[in-house]
């Protein structure tokens, strides 16, 4: 697209022109930056090309539809991500490869976030091209940065509450990739990595997958423990809260109840947190219905009663 044919802020369009670049190799690099921008923010500036792509996100709800539904841009997506996994290890990823990357990545959170396009989404395995990247441990930003907006994508999946999802990521492992990311991330990315964890093991299949055993179990709150471990100098409000979620609802499994009596860390019962949750009343209110029911010696029901019917060993 040449400067001189860039048309109005509010042309229609200009998304599909933009996403028609996305098959030109020498256009694609600005496509995906430009594009990226429309999904996730709003009132940018452009630099050069286009003052303003989009003022408001509001006005692009059909960015996913026109993404999925035009013939050959998520193969070219994927090319995109394909390309650098042998950057990966040795880790030899430049910082501008990775946001080249991550704009992928945000376009294709795009596409999974849309009630539309997210089951086609699921439904073509796209989620497994990003387990390339939940993999890795080199903390350099470039690095950083890939995890992070690959957690992302799968948050975004996650925040609808649908069995199929779940099971879909109960298949094919992403439960150790999350907790790897609780291990090693950024504070958001701890956060991203917890949530995710948390809506899975909400999910009925979810508690019973994590409590199947007693290595998935263990593997579980040894991963808890370390993100509480990490927030004792500088907690974060919203991480305590999806830690004490998952602690909540891994104890409504009777034989999680009872391993979480000798394994809940130190810090959410010597009152280390206190203080971060003062001026937060849900977040209170999890920590004591926590403690509560770690001291009453009450288990919980439900669906936790047919998990914990299963074999430890």
């Amino acid at each position: 697209m040449l400067t001189s044919e860039v048309p109005s802020p509010r042309d229609p369009e200009l998304v599909e022109r933009l996403i028609l670049d996305l098959l030109d190799p020498e256009l694609k690099g600005h496509a995906l930056s430009e594009l990226r921008k429309h999904h996730g923010k709003k009132n940018l500036r452009i630099m050069q090309l286009l003052e303003t792509i989009f003022q408001k996100r509001e006005m692009f709800q059909n960015l996913a539809l026109l993404l999925w539904n035009s013939f050959g841009i998520v193969a070219s997506l994927l090319q995109e991500i394909i390309v650098v996994y042998p950057a990966l290890s040795p880790p030899t990823l430049s910082l501008g490869a990775s946001n080249r990357v991550c704009n992928v990545l945000a376009l294709l959170q795009c596409i999974a976030s849309h009630p539309e396009t997210r089951t086609h989404f699921l439904q073509a395995r796209i989620p497994l091209y990003l387990c390339a990247f939940l993999e890795t441990d080199d903390k350099a930003k470039q690095f950083e940065y890939l995890r992070l907006t690959s957690l992302g994508v799968i948050g975004a999946l996650v925040k609808v509450d649908d069995p199929k999802i779940i099971n879909f990521l109960l298949e094919n492992e992403f439960v150790p990739l999350c907790l790897h990311n609780m291990t090693i991330g950024s504070e958001l990315s701890k956060t991203v990595a917890t949530f995710i964890t948390e809506k899975i093991v909400v999910d009925d299949a979810g508690l019973a997958y994590v409590c199947a055993n007693a290595d998935r179990f263990y593997a579980v709150g040894a991963a808890l423990a370390t993100v509480v471990t990490s927030m004792v100098d500088q907690p974060s409000k919203r991480l305590l809260k999806h830690v004490i979620r998952c602690y909540l609802r891994m104890s409504e499994n009777p034989r999680g109840f009872a391993a979480l009596q000798t394994c809940l860390p130190p810090q959410l019962k010597d009152g280390t947190f206190n203080s971060c949750l003062r001026d937060d009343p849900s977040g209170r209110h999890l920590h004591q219905q926590l403690l509560v029911k770690m001291t009453s010696g009450k288990k919980g029901g439900g669906a936790g009663n047919s998990a914990g019917r299963m074999s430890w060993g």
